[in-house]
């Protein structure tokens, strides 16, 4: 079985959803320097794409070429990743619950013209909404990150490629 960018996007997505679910098993905080192993697993499957890419005979020596096999692996790694965000935020309702307080705080002390009623209002929404608030960083993120890697990743390759 050949494995397709899409393919490696599949594995590579699937081990940083794993990596993120042990993490998260385990209450790892989010400030905690583990979390750098997904970002290492994401730049790792794109390199393993680009540089399985440019061994092959379709390869001409063209950026444009590498970058494509990359963008290909990286879109499906956002949206395994943006799914498992979306999916784990539907789960657990608490996390709202659980910002709502210092949303609230936030409101009253920067938005000062804003009634009690209004923050009420307005922190309900935040909790109506969390799904899709927690959905849109991950994939602008995720896509920005992939795009970075992708670039590097290419332009090492070929400078690899040149130096043989």
């Amino acid at each position: 079985m050949k494995l397709t960018p899409l393919l490696k996007g599949l594995i590579t997505g699937a081990a940083m959803v794993l990596t993120t679910m042990l993490l998260v098993a385990y209450n790892v905080p989010d400030t905690s320097r583990l979390h750098y192993i997904v970002y290492g697993l994401y730049a790792g499957g794109i390199i393993w794409t680009l540089i399985s890419f440019s061994r092959t005979p379709a390869f001409t020596g063209k950026f444009s070429e590498l970058f494509g096999q990359g963008f290909r692996c990286f879109v499906v790694v956002t949206l395994l990743m943006v799914g498992y965000i979306g999916i784990y935020s539907f789960a657990h309702p608490e996390i709202a619950e659980e910002r709502a307080p210092a949303y609230r705080q936030y409101l009253k002390e920067n938005k000062k013209d804003m009634t009690p009623a209004e923050i009420d209002q307005e922190v309900e929404n935040a909790k109506k909404s969390y799904v899709v608030s927690a959905m849109y960083p991950a994939v602008f993120s995720t896509l920005i990150l992939g795009t970075i890697f992708t670039l590097a990743g290419s332009a090492l390759v070929l400078m690899k490629k040149n130096w043989q």
